[in-house]
């Protein structure tokens, strides 16, 4: 069940994470899972002007917590205690890159997830990632 929908993820981006909130947007958030863009600029790109490899890393990252405060609520505290990611391809500049992300286990404590990155407009994936979120206790 979705809690959170794309509007709410946004707005929760602005206020307790404005830092990034200029950067990422959620375009869209179901039951499948969550799509999230990165507007890639020139804080993004390592020299021979492509996305830098940590830049893919963080939309994953922020995409996989962001899809899973869409179904637990605004948790502020959970986080990533394992991730893995194949970058494939090199990203181009001056395309945002979208990745979609699904939920493959949401427990108490633990929550796993995979994402695809894409740049806008095209279907070759630059990169393939799994993450593990801990879910810090709910109030009893």
């Amino acid at each position: 069940m979705v809690r959170m929908d794309a509007a709410a993820l946004n707005a929760f981006l602005a206020s307790d994470f404005p830092q990034v909130a200029n950067d990422y947007r959620v375009e869209a958030v179901d039951e499948a899972g969550l799509i999230c863009r990165m507007i890639a600029g020139p804080q993004h790109l390592r020299p021979g002007g492509t996305v830098s490899g940590p830049s893919m890393f963080g939309l994953v990252d922020l995409a996989v917590y962001l899809l899973i405060l869409s179904r637990i609520g605004p948790v502020g505290l959970a986080v990533t205690t394992n991730a893995s990611i194949d970058f494939m391809r090199k990203p181009r500049a001056g395309r945002d890159l979208l990745v979609e992300t699904r939920l493959l286990k949401l427990g108490r404590s633990l929550a796993v997830a995979d994402g695809l990155v894409r740049a806008e407009g095209d279907e070759a994936i630059l990169a393939r990632a799994s993450m593990t979120y801990s879910i810090p206790p709910r109030d009893r």
